[in-house]
């Protein structure tokens, strides 16, 4: 944030997105217009994306004012609802793929962090910094919680027989959830309090601090971030017929819409890990990478969990059989590339090369 919007300014962006998109919902449920016309599912869409960017904004403000671990959480609980939302949207909308939708999301959202982002960070900043340097115990300690995560909840569902297929028993499921809940808040408070220091940039001996926001700027940003999330809500519900059209029409599988919503999720936290990392701060850009796709699993699993279980909705989580080669092939690069504490555009490269296999195999299965 900048010195501006921590003294009490926000951009005016960030002020009116979510008025505007709450505006554009009460018009389409007072059916004053309809989003299945393409100029306003158009303008849906991209009402959709600005509010996302602006949730994330204000959720930093709310966490910049009241410090760690808090904020931490605020961050992640408002990503955590705009996924949740548009994942629960298609999975009540949709008959047949619906079961599997949150698997397709937090498997791509895995996948497109440790490939995508990961490999962009590191090939942008060993581009303009040649090598850089991170944390080994901060970035492995974070990996070793992701690939648990990812391994409980996305590999082990094919293996057990209490049900068949890829699904856990409601009794499974719950301790899984559980056990998921509890090891990211185990992370976040190794991250936050116990062990921050592991997760500093090792150019600098801290993190350069930001003022904190005024108290009339977190005050409206508290206002703001409810009107956005309430807004990506209803917007998600509106769009997500449209969306698994146009997958379908594109000829793309329909787990194709998990790389959408993971798309759509992921992308203000990419363009800031990317921005650190041309910065040279290649420590903050991989906690935020990081830190996104743990909570993508370590957050969302549990609350689509008992979404799935109070609603009697079926969850699928098991992956298939090549979804499951990739996500080992990117965790053995992954834990190769942080063991060094040193990285190059060679390890972005290698990164990148398995985030379009995915890509290609995700379009095409």
């Amino acid at each position: 944030m900048s010195e501006n919007e921590s003294a009490g300014i926000h951009p005016l962006w960030v002020l009116a997105t979510p008025v505007v998109a709450g505006a554009f919902v009460l018009g389409e449920h007072l059916h004053l217009f309809t989003i299945e016309t393409m100029a306003m599912g158009i303008l849906a869409a991209f009402l959709l994306i600005a509010t996302v960017f602006s949730a994330v904004h204000h959720a930093e403000a709310i966490a910049l004012k009241i410090g760690e671990p808090l904020g931490s959480l605020v961050l992640a609980a408002a990503v955590t609802v705009i996924e949740v939302s548009l994942i629960i949207t298609i999975m009540l909308a949709s008959a047949g793929s619906g079961a599997d939708v949150a698997r397709d999301t937090v498997f791509a959202a895995v996948m497109i962090v440790l490939t995508g982002i990961v490999g962009a960070c590191l090939l942008a900043g060993g581009i303009r910094h040649h090598e850089q340097g991170f944390q080994v115990s901060g970035a492995t300690g974070a990996l070793s919680v992701l690939a648990t995560l990812a391994t409980l909840t996305l590999v082990l569902p094919n293996f057990t027989v209490a049900v068949p297929g890829p699904y856990y028993s409601t009794a499974q499921l719950v301790g899984v959830a559980a056990v998921s809940l509890a090891l990211y808040f185990v992370f976040l408070f190794v991250q936050s309090v116990r062990h921050r220091d592991f997760f500093l940039d090792v150019n600098q001996g801290e993190e350069e601090g930001h003022p904190k926001p005024s108290a009339i700027t977190t005050a409206t940003s508290v206002v703001l971030l409810l009107v956005a999330l309430i807004a990506v809500v209803l917007l998600a519900e509106g769009l997500s017929p449209a969306v698994e059209r146009f997958v379908f029409r594109a000829g793309l599988p329909a787990s194709f819409v998990g790389v959408v919503i993971a798309g759509v999720i992921l992308l203000p936290e990419s363009i800031a890990a990317f921005r650190a990392a041309r910065a040279n701060h290649l420590q903050r850009s991989l906690n935020l990478a990081l830190g996104s796709a743990m909570a993508s699993i370590g957050l969302t699993i549990p609350s689509v969990a008992a979404a799935s279980i109070l609603l009697d909705v079926p969850l699928g989580l098991g992956l298939e059989p090549e979804d499951t080669v990739l996500l080992i092939l990117a965790l053995f690069t992954c834990t190769l590339t942080l063991a060094t504490g040193r990285t190059t555009v060679l390890q972005g490269g290698v990164h990148l090369v398995i985030f379009a296999v995915f890509l290609i195999i995700a379009a095409v299965p």
